[in-house]
């Protein structure tokens, strides 16, 4: 038994044979990485498993049941790129307008859609950067990455975000749709639509389509009446279809 007095000698480490841990895991890369469309399209198959949910679940905010003459005015965001845009830009940019719209115009006033869907998955493949990570991956061997995330690939004059509404609220959609580029890359422009609102028709001619009767309303779309069909189902007098 040793006495209190004599002092004890330190106790030496081992050293560990074990090589070091990989690096803790960051943030995901940058979106600007993969704005430029190099790329095939690689959509999410059977061939390409594992890919994480996008960011944007809803497509459609505000008032999106009412029918087709409730908002006549339409305004759309255009991209001036060919891009990549991510879904968490997609989702940024449909928070931010559907924001200000329902501040500033109301919640009952507007129907947003976000025309874009991210279908195309982004890759990465993990590089370690803590010391000895030489040996433990092997570089640029198989150096095909895994699903990282999701973008839609963007063409130049393709419409981003549309929002239909009353013709008063109309300065209320451009500067939500403003609000909204800042969450995009690249260069888009805020478009005033000629058509009546999310239909393919001009708007004096969809009033002129609907004082004759041609014009069948179809959600917040409107079908358009030929003159093709059986002369049974025509009113007399009539050289178009009639909407029942």
């Amino acid at each position: 038994h040793r006495s209190s007095s004599v002092p004890s000698r330190p106790r030496r480490r081992r050293r560990s044979s074990r090589l070091p841990r990989a690096a803790v895991a960051m943030g995901r890369r940058p979106a600007r990485c993969y704005r430029q469309i190099k790329n095939k399209p690689y959509p999410k198959s059977r061939y390409c498993r594992g890919v994480p949910d996008p960011k944007i679940r809803i497509y459609d905010v505000g008032m999106k049941k009412k029918g087709v003459d409730e908002f006549s005015h339409c305004v759309h965001l255009v991209s001036w790129e060919k891009e990549n845009v991510s879904s968490e830009a997609l989702e940024a940019a449909r928070i931010a307008c559907n924001k200000y719209m329902t501040k500033h115009a109301g919640k009952d006033a507007f129907h947003l859609r976000v025309r874009v869907h991210p279908f195309h998955v982004l890759r990465i493949n993990k590089m370690l950067s803590c010391a000895g990570a030489d040996r433990l991956q092997t570089g640029m061997r198989g150096a095909f990455g895994k699903p990282q995330g999701v973008c839609a690939r963007v063409a130049i004059g393709q419409v981003l975000l549309s929002v239909r509404c009353k013709p008063n609220n109309a300065i209320h959609a451009t500067e939500a749709l403003r609000r909204a580029k800042f969450k995009f890359p690249g260069r888009q422009k805020i478009i005033e639509s000629r058509k009546w609102g999310f239909t393919k028709f001009n708007r004096n001619d969809y009033l002129k389509f609907k004082s004759e009767g041609r014009v069948l309303p179809d959600g917040v779309n409107a079908k358009l009446l030929g003159c093709h069909g059986r002369l049974a189902n025509r009113a007399p007098g009539q050289a178009f279809l009639s909407a029942a």
